[in-house]
């Protein structure tokens, strides 16, 4: 059963070290949180770095609290390469999900995803791969991130057609000023065939915490992601996120994960944390619950308007 609210394990080793990653693992825990999101390429993109450090980091954290059996853990395969293996390389996943859980230290995840789509790949090929990890017990349920709806839809008839696991589900960027990636086709596909909505940037990299305001405040490891919506669409989502936030005597970012929430066929939003008071902050999301006048100012707060 997916839990109203994910942890973002993409910071850990990168933006939060070893201790700090500890503290927010174990902050998510104690408020009730009980899935966290990592995948095999975290954080491969920074200097020095290869790749699992995020699943390392989390595997550490296992050992430390000494028990397993009360938290999901999610991951991913097909953006870090293994020799001249790419992507869906169906002998890559074999080796990548033996690679994932040696690092976290445990001997199955609960829910595997193919991290990108990879059109030169045979779908059904792609698709016996990833059930022969389940069928060995290193994977309880599979999903899919950044696919397309056609896609999507291409690879559950590889799955059925072969026999094989079926992904169940999805993750793709959504929040208030990224609605493309989900909203339409991929949406109607997901309801219609009961696969969970998992998306990330649910905070669009911060920018939905409010903490952005000006281009004087664009700064950190993630600016180059959230400098776009400053002269954007930005101000316009903050100000209804803060008319909202007041009504309830919430956060932006507590607004922000309950507006993906409630949209159709979503499972549950995620988001990350570098410190245990963003982490108690986040899981003020999991109680809020907004009326239908928030949500209609939200989304006509986050529809660029037509123009004149």
């Amino acid at each position: 059963m997916t839990p109203p609210l994910i942890l973002g394990g993409n910071v850990f080793g990168w933006t939060a070290d070893r201790d700090t990653s500890f503290a927010v693992l174990d902050a998510f825990v104690a408020g009730g949180g009980t899935m966290i999101d990592t995948a095999d390429v975290y954080s491969a993109w920074i200097p020095g770095h290869v790749g699992g450090e995020s699943e390392t980091v989390i595997g550490e954290w296992l050992r430390h609290r000494g028990r397993r059996d009360d938290v999901m853990i999610t991951t991913k395969v097909g953006m870090l390469p293994l020799g001249d293996r790419t992507k869906l390389d169906p002998a890559l996943i074999a080796v990548a999900i033996d690679n994932s859980l040696q690092r976290l230290g445990t001997d199955y995840v609960d829910l595997y995803l193919a991290h990108q789509d990879d059109d030169a790949q045979d779908q059904g090929a792609v698709a016996g791969a990833f059930d022969a990890a389940v069928r060995a017990g290193k994977v309880r349920v599979l999903g899919a991130s950044n696919f397309s709806a056609e896609r999507l839809g291409s690879a559950l008839a590889a799955q059925d057609a072969g026999g094989f696991s079926r992904y169940r589900a999805l993750q793709n960027e959504y929040n208030l000023l990224e609605r493309g990636g989900y909203e339409g086709a991929v949406q109607d596909f997901c309801v219609a065939e009961g696969i969970g909505m998992t998306p990330f940037f649910g905070l669009a990299c911060g920018y939905l915490t409010g903490k952005y305001r000006s281009a004087e405040d664009v700064k950190g490891a993630r600016a180059y992601r959230v400098g776009k919506y400053v002269d954007g669409d930005g101000p316009r989502v903050l100000a209804a996120l803060d008319t909202v936030a007041a009504a309830h005597n919430a956060t932006c970012a507590q607004v922000a994960l309950a507006w993906i929430a409630a949209q159709p066929g979503i499972a549950a939003p995620i988001a990350s944390a570098t410190s245990v008071a963003q982490v108690n902050d986040l899981l003020g999301a999991i109680t809020l619950t907004l009326t239908g006048e928030d949500l209609a100012l939200l989304d006509q707060a986050s529809t660029p308007p037509l123009p004149v």
